[in-house]
């Protein structure tokens, strides 16, 4: 990854760039010796600390999507619910969007503040055994904009899993942002000296958001990130009353299904819609507790035993 700081020139080739310190757009920056005697290159120090933090750490899941509002939060949410309701589980939610930090909210977690321990930064507790940390819980009001460059993101990734107190955990899940840039190359090099399980790719079923899917998970490829499975949201409406099914979201390419056939991956389940998840969300209440019964709250259950097999069977084989 290419670290570019607050102060580079317009065509910064980054930190770690071959072209550090030689291109020449170089020419001027206040960085250009030090770039140019390769110090910039070494692996950061940071990446063998965040290793020996999440030793402890079983299982760490990354939930990305290419395109924003396919319900990928929502869904990290409800992941972390189901996991934590085996009460022999300890699981954490680490919500790295640093610039839509939705998960309070989601958890129920508004105006909850970090504090500061000996050992670093204390979670948020939802119950005894679901911790979250989001920059959230850092904010003075809901409505606070984070207006920061790349490398103070990063600054605060590398934060979030290096000085937070953890503890022993069964599963990290991380809620990423939409896309492929600044914090999703963060955070998997700074977990590149730890045992990642894999990521989950959020869509919904139309091609405008499996378009950029696709380029969700080339980027897995590129950076060599397991994909777990691929979830399709807001597949279909099942009214409450009738039992019948609506496409709100022609799937007019095949929706995940078919992708998942092409690219040969695992689609780990269709999630319908139902508006009772977003009032859930609003609320900051587990649907899956409100609603157990709902057509979406099983199928949430089905892909979950399916992401715990995966996980399962990922210890087995190593």
């Amino acid at each position: 990854m290419a670290d570019i700081p607050d102060n580079a020139p317009q065509h910064c080739p980054g930190t770690t760039s071959e072209q550090a310190g030689k291109s020449s757009s170089c020419q001027g920056c206040p960085n250009q010796k030090l770039c140019a005697s390769g110090a910039t290159n070494t692996p950061d120090p940071a990446i063998a600390e965040i290793g020996a933090k999440l030793s402890t750490v079983k299982h760490k899941i990354l939930v990305l999507s290419g395109k924003g509002g396919v319900g990928k939060s929502t869904f990290s949410a409800h992941l972390a619910h189901a996991l934590a309701s085996d009460t022999t589980k300890e699981v954490a939610l680490l919500d790295v969007d640093i610039c839509g930090p939705s998960i309070p909210r989601i958890m129920g977690l508004e105006g909850e503040q970090v504090h500061q321990s000996g050992s670093g930064w204390s979670p948020v507790y939802v119950e005894d055994n679901l911790a979250v940390m989001s920059i959230g819980f850092l904010l003075s009001s809901p409505d606070d904009a984070v207006i920061w460059r790349g490398p103070k993101k990063n600054g605060m990734i590398k934060q979030f899993l290096r000085d937070v107190d953890w503890g022993d955990l069964d599963y990290l899940i991380v809620d990423t942002p939409p896309g492929t840039s600044d914090e999703h190359l963060s955070i998997v090099q700074y977990l590149s000296s730890t045992h990642v399980d894999g990521a989950i790719v959020i869509t919904t079923p139309q091609e405008v958001s499996l378009q950029d899917v696709r380029k969700e998970i080339r980027f897995c490829q590129k950076v060599k990130l397991p994909i777990i499975g691929v979830v399709e949201n807001m597949s279909g409406f099942v009214c409450p009353k009738c039992k019948n099914t609506s496409q709100i979201f022609p799937p007019s390419s095949g929706g995940a299904e078919k992708m998942c056939k092409d690219l040969n991956l695992a689609l780990l389940g269709k999630v319908p819609l139902d508006p009772r998840i977003a009032q859930s969300c609003d609320e900051g209440k587990s649907f899956l507790s409100e609603v157990p019964d709902s057509p979406a709250a099983q199928a949430y259950q089905r892909i979950v035993q399916s992401i715990q097999d995966y996980c399962s069977n990922r210890v087995r084989e190593e």
